[in-house]
């Protein structure tokens, strides 16, 4: 049960603050995903309940949530609405390793604070359709050049999620003279700026990642925040959790509505619910299994980032965690839609929602195959290390 990881009163005000607006969050799920619409109006909702801002530091106005706290809000939003999840999320992992990390000079971070404070939404635009995932590597096509009013920047960003809203993009771009890539914020209001809206897919149909085109952007100088040798940065970053968080989600939304049915659903050929019935059950339990399996590794992982003793031994946790919970999410909703059976199939049944949007979980970094050879180049390193020692 999720309960057992709810460990504060914080937690809890937070959580009854998500069920005060979960019916609106809910009915407007089922539009968001059947017209692949950005869900605004639950982006709204959440604005006014000052969740755009709960990673953002106490003493920049936020509410000052931890990892942990985030993950726990963010499947319970997720078993609401995914899309409205997935959208929001990066938004706060954004704020939460800006901030954790004093990625900016401290004027810089003090006064992007104030526009977060009234409910800014931002994101990090990395991804091209020529570079792939940035976690691969990939030099970004965008690129930036110097002038004396300040930047220019060209190029276009796929997968930017949450655009129709977004007031500000933290754009990475190519700077040739120093053969760097460096992340500039830039308002969404900046003349030269449009989306191309291209996100048409089978899965989180209602995140709005659409492409954002920059033709001849200028942006001041202050604003080149960031520079780096590598466009996916270098630190473990524990605020990623909030995509299993999401996937988690999802597959408690397809267990409670599985278990509903099973209770409930007794055809004339039975004297009683299916969920009488061994295989069932059975079913029932393997997905209870896969979820509390999740809920340990995910919130495991969460506790020990937050922990600054315990953080500096984390090397591919966060990847682990993400790995776990997307494939046992996959399994979670293909077991309940066992359960229910043909049903699930029909496009006014949410279990066919669930089945697609949590595909897209495999598709969010990091990958699968990255995570799995790691870990095996960990093990044998750590093997080549004891045999040097032993020599």
């Amino acid at each position: 049960m999720k309960e057992l990881f709810i460990n504060s009163d914080k937690q809890r005000n937070w959580l009854n603050r998500l069920e005060n607006i979960k019916r609106s969050v809910v009915e407007n799920s089922e539009d968001t995903d059947k017209l692949a619409k950005f869900p605004a109006d639950s982006f709204q909702l959440l604005k006014d309940i000052g969740y755009t801002k709960i990673t953002l530091p106490i003493k920049y106005g936020g509410e000052g949530l931890s990892v942990y706290d985030m993950v726990l809000l963010q499947e319970t939003l997720a078993s609401y609405d995914e899309n409205a999840s997935l959208a929001i999320g990066w938004t706060l992992g954004v704020i939460g390793d800006l901030y954790a990390n004093k990625l900016w000079s401290d004027d810089l971070l003090e006064e992007f604070a104030e526009y977060l404070v009234d409910g800014a939404i931002v994101n990090r635009l990395v991804s091209e359709a020529a570079t792939g995932s940035p976690t691969r590597g990939g030099r970004p096509g965008t690129n930036a050049r110097r002038t004396t009013k300040g930047w220019i920047i060209n190029g276009r960003k796929s997968f930017s999620t949450a655009s129709p809203v977004l007031d500000y993009f933290l754009t990475s771009a190519w700077i040739e003279e120093q053969q760097k890539v460096g992340f500039f914020l830039i308002n969404r209001n900046t003349p030269g700026i449009s989306i191309d809206e291209t996100w048409d897919v089978i899965a989180m149909r209602g995140t709005g990642s659409h492409d954002v085109v920059f033709e001849d952007v200028l942006v001041e100088e202050k604003y080149l925040v960031e520079i780096t040798q590598r466009p996916s940065g270098g630190l473990i970053n524990g605020w990623q959790l909030h995509i299993p968080a999401t996937y988690l989600g999802i597959a408690q939304a397809a267990r409670d509505y599985a278990v509903n049915f099973a209770t409930h659903y007794q055809p004339n050929s039975l004297q009683a619910p299916i969920s009488t019935l061994p295989h069932i059950q059975h079913l029932i339990g393997e997905i209870e299994l896969c979820l509390q399996k999740s809920r340990f590794v995910l919130y495991g992982v969460a506790e020990s980032f937050d922990d600054p003793n315990r953080r500096e031994l984390l090397t591919n946790e966060i990847a682990i965690a993400k790995y776990t919970i997307t494939n046992n999410a996959l399994t979670i909703v293909d077991k309940a839609m066992r359960i229910v059976g043909a049903k699930s199939l029909q496009n006014t049944n949410p279990l066919q929602r669930y089945y697609r949007n949590v595909r897209a979980g495999l598709h969010n970094p990091p990958m699968d195959d990255m995570t799995i050879t790691k870990l095996a180049q960990q093990a044998i390193q750590q093997q080549q290390i004891k045999d040097t020692i032993k020599s």
